[in-house]
């Protein structure tokens, strides 16, 4: 299950990154050759706007990208410790098995 999400995401992205990108390519468009001045400045904001939003949605993946990171990691260190546990429960005792008499 965890293999299916792990590679699905890779191809999830640029699907993702392109829709949002064809909205914005409007937005980020040079508006100088319009002569009058309110709509420079209408313009102006709604370009202001689109990039609020796009720095907005970028930090977003990139807080999400960071925790998905962290959860990893955590759970790589937690498998770790699980396993030094599963090692120290069956190792062979040698020095509790002299003292038994067990074993010379």
């Amino acid at each position: 299950m965890e293999q299916i999400a792990t590679r699905s995401s890779p191809r999830c992205f640029p699907a993702f990154f392109c829709t949002f990108s064809v909205l914005f390519i409007s937005g980020l468009a040079d508006t100088s050759s319009t002569s009058d001045g309110k709509i420079k400045n209408a313009a102006s904001k709604k370009s202001s706007g689109t990039l609020t939003v796009l720095f907005v949605i970028l930090g977003l993946l990139a807080v999400g990208a960071f925790s998905v990171f962290l959860y990893k990691l955590w759970q790589r260190k937690k498998r770790e410790e699980q396993h030094a546990r599963l090692l120290k429960l069956f190792e062979e005792d040698d020095e509790l098995e002299v003292e038994l008499g067990i074993r010379d």
